[in-house]
């Protein structure tokens, strides 16, 4: 008897204490509009979301409405304040043109805005693939320092900006013809031109 009680109990507590432990779930598919992922105390840390329900900017925990075309996942940092994201889109409008299409993955820095950015746009107003380095002042709209990459024109660009963001030294290889590398002054006119000699 105290044999089958001693196993009983046992078998009590491994019943209990299983049913109570964390356990890993699996699903072969899982379906949702929107995840968010919080620290223990809520501060939001990631938000996966559909175009619907991808919120608008969040700071400190307080949001602001802000219309954003795109779904993807949006980064937040220790104070719960937006500081990143993956977002992508495309669609065609009411004329059949294509829209917001292509994607961008950045990087903000702390208390203020982009400082890094890899974007691919192709619709009907865009069509640029890069990587963009910004100026990002706290509480002050930044300026683009650096772009590389590939423009409307089909050019391959290295364009240096200085910190009023106007464009200062072109690196240009365009789709057709010669490379160049230019240098503007603070109007935006050329100042020097080198390109290969020709023959």
């Amino acid at each position: 008897m105290v044999a089958y009680a001693g196993v009983l109990t046992a078998a009590f507590a491994i019943t209990v204490l299983c049913g109570f432990a964390p356990r890993a779930a699996r699903f072969d598919t899982l379906q949702v509009q929107r995840i968010d992922v919080a620290e223990p105390d809520g501060t939001l840390r990631t938000v996966i979301s559909n175009h619907a329900r991808l919120p608008g900017i969040i700071v400190r925990g307080k949001e602001q409405s802000f219309e954003r075309p795109q779904a993807g996942i949006l980064f937040y940092n220790d104070e719960g304040s937006e500081n990143g994201g993956l977002i992508f889109g495309g669609h065609r409008n009411a004329n059949g043109e294509v829209a917001d299409s292509g994607g961008s993955l950045s990087f903000d820095r702390y208390d203020a805005n982009q400082i890094v950015q890899l974007l691919g746009v192709d619709d009907h107003q865009d069509r640029m693939a890069g990587l963009v380095v910004s100026d990002s002042p706290e509480k002050a709209s930044g300026h683009r320092r650096i772009w590389l990459g590939r423009g409307d024109d089909g050019a391959a660009t290295l364009a240096l900006m200085d910190g009023a963001g106007r464009k200062r030294l072109l690196f240009q290889v365009p789709a057709e013809g010669d490379p160049s590398l230019v240098f503007l002054d603070t109007q935006g006119q050329v100042v020097q031109r080198l390109a290969p000699a020709t023959t």
